[in-house]
């Protein structure tokens, strides 16, 4: 499969198991990645979702139309032989985490930051021993270095594809504990991109929405609707 548009070349869609996990076959011949590896997917039920997205398709096929197809083809070229680049450059997030940078003023903001927010960074420290410093404004803020080792320790019992998953769900929320809290279930996607945006729903209660960052919100939040499904199907 390339990266390219082409016709649908095939008539039957199946899912067959394999020794390390199952594969998706086009006419009985198994799928391969952009770059020529065996598509090989750890569960039955990813399988299956990635075989209907290649049954719906008629005529001229986009990637596009293959999103879940796309975040495995992620996991198997591009995360798995450097899986632990991509789990340090998650950690990263854990250095700048949204949810630790609170408004100055006004006041109402910096409440609602408090009621949305806490209760996530508690859940962090009770889940996973991090405990995150806040700060006022833009200005950096140095994380304890147990906080970050702590992050370090839950990210890194994670395979490619859950790696996959979280990395476009952290890239999109710019936050590892929404990220982390979505993966295990704390949170659903609109629920977490919600909190991810708390800031820009009080700048719009109090001047109106525009309609480009409006379009620009639901194509980020379908983006987190696909990784969380990901991530429940592995």
């Amino acid at each position: 499969m390339t990266l390219r548009s082409f016709r649908r070349f095939y008539k039957d869609v199946g899912v067959e198991p394999l020794a390390d996990g199952y594969r998706v076959v086009l006419d009985g011949r198994g799928i391969r990645t952009p770059k020529g590896q065996a598509f090989v997917v750890p569960s039955l039920a990813l399988a299956e979702a990635i075989g209907a997205e290649w049954r719906a398709q008629e005529g001229e096929i986009k990637p596009q139309a293959l999103p879940l197809t796309g975040l495995a083809n992620a996991a198997i070229d591009h995360i798995s032989p450097a899986r632990q680049r991509f789990a340090e450059d998650l950690l990263g997030f854990a250095c700048s985490d949204l949810l630790c940078y609170r408004a100055e003023g006004p006041e109402a903001l910096i409440a609602r930051q408090r009621e949305a927010w806490d209760p996530l960074l508690l859940w962090a420290a009770e889940r996973f021993g991090a405990h995150f410093a806040l700060q006022s404004g833009v200005m950096p803020v140095a994380q304890p270095e147990a906080t970050i080792a702590a992050i370090s320790r839950a990210l890194e019992g994670h395979g490619a594809f859950a790696l996959a998953g979280l990395t476009s769900a952290v890239t999109l929320l710019g936050s590892v504990v929404l990220g982390l809290a979505l993966r295990e279930g704390r949170l659903g996607a609109v629920e977490a991109f919600a909190l991810a945006r708390l800031d820009e729903t009080f700048q719009e209660e109090a001047w109106g929405i525009d309609a480009e960052a409006t379009r620009r919100a639901r194509a980020m939040e379908a983006e987190l609707v696909l990784a969380e499904r990901f991530l429940r199907l592995i």
